[in-house]
């Protein structure tokens, strides 16, 4: 692993970089020769180098972490973890509470909210013996408003939104994983800018305790590799369960072997226009190595359903996001009535103002478009064993702010046209780091019909194993 110079740039080559893995380290916290203790101290020394640029953390919470490492150190001497990610560092998303940190939210309103709870996922880890080390920024209440952080490759571009910090503390090796959350690119994003990999799971699968207040919101898992990102979203539903009156996430608690898929549909989606030219050369190539591979590729010339899906899916980034809108429009306008600037302008007008101009008919009618949204993508599901998209719409763009006097920008964190479909869908979704376009990240995104999260691991395991990396 180089070093980031001076300038915090670091060119990304899918093929050559690594990120802190954690479950390769566990013979050695066996026999001795490393312990919990010791790795996170190097975590620590990492932070302590990079985040003066990157600024993935709203607080760390390192005495506590370090008495976490050494409890842990000793279950292991003694031949008794809690789990398979017993004394794994870990980052959680400030929008998820957290006893012994402040949960702020990214929001000005929300400074020095403390309350001294956990999420249940946070709970689950704990059980699990992972050492909660910190809290990672999020952008403002998980919407569009950039947030500080930068990207580990090079801080003049995005670590996109909303999970901006646990995308970039796993992209600079700072910790193995974070935990992330989505209602529509907000993990998948911060997955392909960071070269992570991330897991959204199907809708429920992963209880999100307090966070139950919008339809398409997950709880999901970045990690630099995909026995890690298994290995912690199955060690929290096993202990959580799934939101209730839905099924936890379910599959083996080991990582779901490498399978080679049968049959894939590529999907453009309506964010293929936007997908800048050479992005779309990589996907290219990683689609030619999948035929070659023997696997059947169905496209929308090729196959009537494919077609009618891609049809289904005029319009989803709207769909999606006055859905959003709608569903947290309580909650935005109370903190704006008690608190009148501690939201930004940009929340004002993409939470209250677009959802007072949807209002609840138009709420309805958003439902049943999702509904036969997802009608239509069930009817994929005995045709093909996933579908394949770029995970985002090219590597991280450059922010540089708002431009004076005009209207805020709509996406500064990214471009979420290729996320929305498995947040409407409640699909679940894998980011595979496979990609390097101009020295970033670009994300390749694989995913399933609703269920089928261990299956859609297990393919991806395949490619990232049996494919060969793209730089371009």
């Amino acid at each position: 692993m180089t070093s980031a110079r001076a300038d915090g740039v670091l060119a990304y080559d899918p093929a050559t970089f690594e990120g802190l893995r954690f479950h390769t380290s566990v013979t050695a916290f066996r026999d001795g020769t490393d312990s919990p203790r010791e790795y996170l101290e190097r975590c620590l020394a990492t932070i302590a180098e990079r985040e003066p640029v990157v600024r993935a953390w709203v607080v760390l919470n390192a005495d506590g972490a370090r008495q976490q490492a050494d409890d842990s150190t000793r279950r292991w001497q003694h031949g008794e973890p809690l789990s398979p990610i017993d004394g794994l560092p870990i980052g959680i998303k400030d929008l998820l509470e957290t006893r012994d940190m402040p949960t702020q939210m990214g929001c000005a309103a929300f400074a020095g909210n403390f309350p001294k709870r956990d999420n249940a996922a946070v709970w689950a880890l704990r059980r699990a013996g992972a050492v909660v080390l910190g809290k990672t920024v999020t952008t403002e209440l998980g919407g569009p408003e950039p947030s500080p952080t930068t990207n580990p490759f090079n801080p003049r571009h995005t670590p996109g939104g909303s999970s901006s910090g646990s995308g970039a503390a796993v992209g600079a090796r700072m910790v193995p994983a974070t935990i992330a959350t989505q209602t529509g690119g907000s993990l998948m994003r911060p997955a392909s800018f960071n070269g992570a990999w991330g897991l959204k799971p199907t809708q429920g699968a992963i209880n999100r305790g307090e966070r139950q207040t919008a339809s398409m919101t997950s709880h999901g898992v970045l990690a630099a590799c995909p026995e890690d990102m298994w290995l912690i979203a199955i060690a929290i539903a096993s202990r959580a369960g799934g939101d209730p009156g839905r099924p936890a996430l379910h599959g083996p608690a080991t990582p779901p072997p490498a399978r080679r898929p049968g049959t894939v549909a590529v999907i453009e989606t309506e964010a293929w226009e936007r997908l800048e030219p050479i992005s779309r050369g990589a996907f290219e190539q990683v689609i030619a190595q999948v035929e070659a591979a023997g696997v059947t590729v169905l496209r929308r010339a090729d196959d009537a359903v494919v077609e009618r899906f891609e049809r289904s899916l005029v319009g989803v980034t709207d769909l999606g996001s006055a859905i959003l809108a709608w569903e947290h429009y309580w909650a935005f306008r109370d903190i704006v009535a008690s608190t009148p600037d501690g939201v930004s302008a940009r929340g004002k007008r993409f939470f209250i103002e677009a959802a007072e101009q949807l209002g609840a008919a138009g709420y309805e009618e958003a439902l049943r478009t999702r509904a036969a949204v997802q009608a239509t993508y069930a009817l994929l599901g005995p045709r093909v064993d996933a579908v394949i998209a770029p995970t985002s719409s090219g590597p991280a763009p450059e922010w540089s702010g708002d431009v004076p006097g005009q209207e805020p920008v709509r996406w500064p964190t990214g471009d979420p046209g290729f996320n929305f479909p498995s947040s409407l869908l409640g699909a679940p979704a894998v980011n595979v780091p496979l990609m390097g376009v101009g020295g970033l990240p670009f994300g390749l995104q694989v995913m399933g019909q609703p269920g089928t999260d261990a299956k859609v691991t297990a393919i991806t395991r395949w490619m990232g194993e049996a494919l060969t990396p793209v730089s371009v």
